[in-house]
Formats: structure tokens, C-alpha cells, sequence
């Protein structure tokens, strides 16, 4: 099944694809490296397995992230996958892309364009947030490049999101993004992730004073981006958007045709995707299994790394001896 079964999306006016000033941390066995595409360059993040031969894995951030979410998770599967995480376009350091398309469409274009490019797939797809609603894109339209599905908070349509969500569907407002910077611009970096963290973690205190430190970093280094805002606002309008589509691009619709062992994973303090959606999305991925954490909010695979590690393990584990078992029959 070919990519070009995802509708084309294309906004205009957006700022030039500069590059970051200064590049984001790189933590002890990671390499980051930069893949050029057509209109297209990507940033990826590289946990290498701890021996050759390994399946590949790819993980994607949600809304406002980077490859860095799956810096606490990709150590603790490396005996297991050949990681790496991307930063999609306009987050991280990738820059824009040339088309300016910041729709959930899009970026799930450019998954697919990297793991084509890279010859990389089948791989076990990560997914965090948009980055889940991405992935669920990928595994529905190419079932050739996912071997397995992990969906952490995956941002699937609610008919009643939070109240605690509702700045971003805001934020895809034309002008607002552009006012709440004016509004916040004497705001410190370290107030912005203060806030961040209280919005996306059931417990912020799990947060170590390191932790903090190189978090206030990475935003002082996003606000020097020209595109950050404008980053932000395109690609929250693409959440919004991909929530209104029916027929077979609905998210829900390509949910129930995902082919792939698939874990979903939600937090019971999310204030993002609300956690009653998770018997929803149970029953729309065919023989799926759940994770639920009461204590986690929206990044649970940061917050609790080993346990979403553990349940990753034994749906790769199962997956492969189910495979294993279909090829000697």
C-alpha cells in the first residue's frame, strides 16, 4: 500500500527552515545525525543495540517534544531493538519542512518518508501524543514498515476533551499563537517548563533537579527558533483538523485497520488525552493490549520508564514467537 494514500495537506506563509543555533543534548549512548530528504531534513536521535542484528524501532514525540522523550526508554529496550527516536519537522532540530505542512498527514508522511529512505522497516513504532495519532497513520496506510505498534497517550478524537486541553486547541487559532507569545515573552524559560511539567506529568516532583536543568536548556534553545511558535500553532491545528476528518482518514477509521500487534498506554492523571478514552481505543486496535499507569499523566514513558519497558518487552517477545510459530506451520 503505497504513502500517497495520505491526502495531501499544504499551508502557506510559513518562516524559512533555519537551522538551530545550538544543538540539543546528546546523552551518554546516543548519536544524533541529520537525514536530508526533498523538502525535507530530519534530525534522528540513535540508541544503537547493544549487539548487530537487532530489529529496528522508531520512536515519535507528541506535541511540543522532541526525540529527547524516549531518552529515559530507549536504554532500558536496547538489548532488545535497534532505536531511534526523530524529531519531526519544525521540533527538535529538524527544521521546518519546505511545504510548511504541520498537519498529523504530514508527519506521518515523513515517518514513512524516512523509513523508505533509510530502508529501515519493518520497525517497532513508538508514538507519544500526536506523535501516537502519527503513528497510528503510519501503521493503518503502510503495514509493510511496522512490525509492531506502541501508542503512548495516543491523541485519538474525544467528542469532550478536558478543560486542562483546551489551550491547545486554542493555540490553533490564526493569531493566537502569535499573541500568547507577546503575552508571555517575559515569561523565564524555566516558568515555561514549570508549567509544561505540571500539564504533562501526573507527579512533577518525579522530576530530578538535573532533569529540570537540562528541560530549561532545551526551551531556551527552542525560543531562539524563528518557527517555534509557528511550529507549535500549524501543528495543533493539524491535531484539531485530523479530529474533524471522516471516512476512511478518520483517525478511529485507520485505528481499526492497524494490522499490528499493538500496546496502547494511558495515564490515569493525563490532563491531555483523558484516560476514559482507553477502553475506546482498546476495542478500535484489534487484539491489542492495555497499559494502564493511575499515577501517570501524558508522557508516561517518562515518568515510568521501566514499567511501559517491561510491557514492551513482552509485546515484542509474544509478537515475535507468534511470528516465529505462522512461519513453521
Amino acid at each position: 500500500m503505497s504513502s500517497t494514500e495520505l491526502p495531501e495537506t499544504r499551508t502557506a506563509d510559513a518562516p524559512p527552515a533555519t537551522r538551530p543555533s545550538r544543538t540539543a543534548r546528546i546523552a551518554d549512548g546516543e548519536e544524533l545525525r541529520s537525514v536530508a530528504l526533498p523538502g525535507l531534513t530530519l534530525a534522528v536521535r540513535s540508541r544503537p543495540g547493544d549487539r548487530p542484528g537487532l530489529p529496528p524501532a522508531l520512536y515519535v514525540h507528541g506535541l511540543g517534544g522532541s526525540s529527547q522523550n524516549w531518552s529515559g526508554l530507549m536504554p532500558l529496550l536496547s538489548d532488545l531493538v535497534d532505536g531511534a527516536a526523530v524529531d519531526l519537522p519544525g521540533f527538535g532540530d529538524s527544521p521546518p519542512p519546505d511545504d510548511s505542512d504541520y498537519s498529523v498527514t504530514g508527519h506521518a508522511r515523513a515517518i514513512i518518508r524516512l523509513l523508505d529512505a533509510e530502508g529501515r522497516g519493518p520497525v517497532h513504532l513508538f508514538g507519544n501524543s500526536m506523535g501516537g495519532a502519527a503513528a497510528t497513520r503510519v501503521a493503518a496506510v503502510r503495514p509493510d514498515l511496522v512490525r509492531t505498534l506502541t501508542l503512548v497517550s495516543p491523541a485519538l478524537p474525544e467528542l469532550r476533551p478536558q478543560r486542562s486541553a483546551w489551550p491547545t486547541v486554542l493555540l490553533a487559532v490564526p493569531g493566537v499563537a502569535g499573541l500568547l507569545a507577546n503575552l508571555t515573552k517575559d515569561w523565564t524559560a524555566e516558568h515555561r517548563v514549570r508549567g509544561v511539567l505540571s500539564l504533562c506529568y501526573g507527579d512533577p516532583r518525579r522530576v530530578t533537579e538535573e532533569g529540570l536543568r537540562e528541560a530549561v536548556e532545551e526551551m531556551e534553545r527552542r525560543l531562539e527558533l524563528p518557527y517555534f511558535w509557528d511550529a507549535m500553532a500549524r501543528s495543533s491545528r493539524g491535531i484539531v483538523d485530523a479530529y474533524t476528518l471522516g471516512g476512511q482518514h478518520g483517525l478511529w477509521r485507520q485505528a481499526e485497520r492497524v494490522l499490528a500487534p499493538t500496546l496502547l498506554v494511558y495515564g490515569g492523571r493525563d490532563r491531555l488525552v483523558s484516560y476514559r478514552m482507553a477502553r475506546k481505543a482498546a476495542a478500535a486496535f484489534r487484539g491489542s493490549r492495555l497499559l494502564t499507569l493511575p499515577d501517570a499523566g501524558h508522557v508516561a514513558m517518562m515518568e515510568y520508564p521501566r514499567a511501559v519497558a517491561a510491557a514492551v518487552r513482552e509485546l515484542i517477545t509474544d509478537a515475535g514467537s507468534e511470528a516465529a510459530a505462522e512461519g513453521g506451520s
